[in-house]
C-alpha cells in the first residue's frame, strides 16, 4: 500500500488526516488515485497569486507540523457536520473553592487553575453522557464507546497548537490534574511531549480564557466526536427572581458531530456541565 501511494505522490498521513482516520488502507489510497485522475477541472488555484505584484512580502514556510495540522482540520471541516452550542457556568464556588486552597497550591508547588477544575468536571459529564466519549469507525456505520476518560488539553506554542492528552482524568484528584496539565503545557512548549502521549482522547479542551474572547466556533478534532471551548470569565448581573446579582460566568462552547449528537443532547450535556461547575461538590459523589 505504502509503495502505490508513493508511486502516485500520495501522502499517507495527509490522506489519512484527510479522512479523519489514524491510518488509511489500499483501497483509500485507490479511491484517492481515481478521484485525482477523475476530478474535473475547476479553474485557477485562488491560491496561485504573485503576491509581489502588490507590494513587498516574503515568503515563511509552513512547518511539517503545521501542514499535518492544517490537513487535518480541512479534513474535520469537510467531513464533520459541526454544530456549535453556546452556554455560560457560573464559576463563583469554583472561584472561592480554588481561592481558599492558594495556601496548600503554594506548599505544593502546583498553580491550581480553573482549568483543572473544567477537565474534572468534563470527564464527570462525558461519563454520564457516554456518547461524548466515543469514536465513529472507518466505515462511519457504528460507534466506539469508550470505557476511559482522557481529555485532549489545547496548547498554543510556538511551533503551532498541539493537543497532548491527560490520561485517566476520572482516577485524579484536582492536584494531580493541575500538576499534570503544567507539566504537558511546559513540555509542549518545548516540544518534549512524546508520541504516546498524543491520540486516544474521548474529547478535547481548548482554552482561550488567558487571551479573551465571548464565544468561538472550535472544530472538532477527529476521530473525536466533539471538542469544548472556553473563553474569558467575567462578572456579569444575573436575575436571581428578585434582584440582578453580579455572578463570575465563563462563556462555553461546544462544537460537536450533529451525525453522532443531536442538538437536544448537546444542550442537555452543555447544561450539565455547567451545573457540576456551578456546584463542585457534586464532582465528589
Amino acid at each position: 500500500m505504502r509503495k502505490l501511494a508513493r508511486e502516485h505522490g500520495i501522502d499517507t498521513a495527509a490522506l489519512a488526516a484527510e479522512l479523519g482516520q489514524d491510518r488509511v488502507s489500499e483501497a483509500d489510497v485507490r479511491r484517492k488515485m481515481s478521484s485525482a485522475a477523475g476530478a474535473p477541472s475547476v479553474g485557477p488555484d485562488p491560491w496561485d497569486v504573485d503576491h509581489s505584484a502588490f507590494g513587498p512580502g516574503e515568503a515563511a514556510e509552513l512547518s511539517r507540523f503545521e501542514q499535518l495540522a492544517a490537513a487535518n482540520l480541512t479534513a474535520s471541516l469537510r467531513h464533520i457536520p459541526a454544530v456549535t452550542h453556546h452556554d455560560r457556568a457560573d464559576m463563583s464556588a469554583v472561584e472561592q473553592f480554588r481561592k481558599s486552597l492558594a495556601g496548600e497550591a503554594e506548599s505544593r508547588g502546583v498553580r491550581l487553575t480553573a482549568l483543572a477544575f473544567h477537565v474534572k468536571a468534563l470527564a464527570r459529564a462525558m461519563r454520564d453522557f457516554p456518547r461524548f466519549n466515543a469514536s465513529l469507525s472507518a466505515d462511519r456505520k457504528s460507534l466506539w464507546l469508550k470505557h476511559y476518560l482522557d481529555i485532549g488539553i489545547a496548547v498554543d506554542t510556538p511551533n503551532g497548537l498541539m493537543v497532548p492528552v491527560l490520561r485517566g482524568c476520572s482516577d485524579k484528584g484536582l492536584w494531580a490534574i493541575a500538576g499534570e496539565i503544567a507539566d504537558l503545557a511546559g513540555r509542549a512548549q518545548e516540544r518534549k511531549i512524546r508520541p504516546n502521549e498524543m491520540g486516544g482522547a474521548g474529547m478535547s479542551i481548548t482554552n482561550l480564557g488567558g487571551i479573551g474572547g465571548r464565544a468561538f466556533s472550535p472544530i472538532v478534532n477527529p476521530p473525536e466526536v466533539a471538542i469544548l471551548g472556553l473563553t474569558r470569565a467575567s462578572v456579569e448581573p444575573v436575575w436571581d427572581g428578585d434582584a440582578f446579582q453580579p455572578v463570575l460566568m465563563c462563556p462555553l462552547s461546544l462544537s460537536y458531530d450533529h451525525r453522532v449528537i443531536n442538538g437536544a443532547d448537546a444542550a442537555r450535556f452543555l447544561s450539565h456541565y455547567a451545573g457540576l461547575l456551578a456546584d463542585p461538590r457534586k464532582l465528589l459523589l
